[in-house]
């Protein structure tokens, strides 16, 4: 699997990380939750060179995560903002930071606290079933074949079975 095919790939995982995978995505992604909107601004609090960031913002508009909105008409100036696909990704920012403050902080503790505005309480990000509310484990959770599915390749190593090939080849025929 080549970096630039990503896209390619007939797996979710390797489709988004096309898109959000880079550092520097991730980073201008975080201070876009942080309300940066701004070229400028963006390249002063990163400390990125103009062509990086002049590229990962056109991708994340050319994949529809930011759109670009006119903010000066002389020069001509846009902010960049989230589109709805674009914050579709806060669950995702929220799990990296919150990874990072539980593993990544130092000894005074977390760098930033997430206040929910409607109870007011700080919190911790937790990923739950859409139907029974139950937090999610990865050892209470399992994947099979999905109607897309057209390869065993990306199913778990325990998965990739004559049976679980037969169920794909099934499912790509319908």
């Amino acid at each position: 699997m080549r970096w630039n095919e990503l896209s390619e790939e007939n797996c979710s995982m390797a489709r988004a990380v096309s898109v959000i995978g880079d550092r520097w995505t991730l980073l201008i992604l975080r201070d876009c939750f942080l309300r940066v909107r701004r070229f400028e601004d963006f390249q002063e609090r990163l400390g990125i060179t103009r062509p990086i960031l002049a590229s990962r913002l056109k991708k994340l508009v050319d994949e529809f995560v930011l759109v670009k909105v006119p903010y000066q008409k002389r020069p001509l100036r846009y902010e960049y903002r989230l589109t709805q696909k674009g914050l579709d990704l806060y669950p995702i920012v929220m799990a990296i930071v919150h990874w990072g403050d539980v593993y990544m902080a130092d000894k005074k503790g977390r760098p930033l606290l997430h206040t929910h505005d409607l109870c007011g309480k700080d919190f911790d990000p937790v990923m739950v079933c859409s139907e029974c509310g139950e937090p999610l484990v990865p050892r209470q959770t399992h994947v099979h074949p999905g109607p897309a599915a057209t390869s065993s390749r990306h199913l778990p190593l325990g998965m990739d079975s004559p049976g679980a090939r037969r169920i794909v080849k099934e499912k790509a025929a319908s």
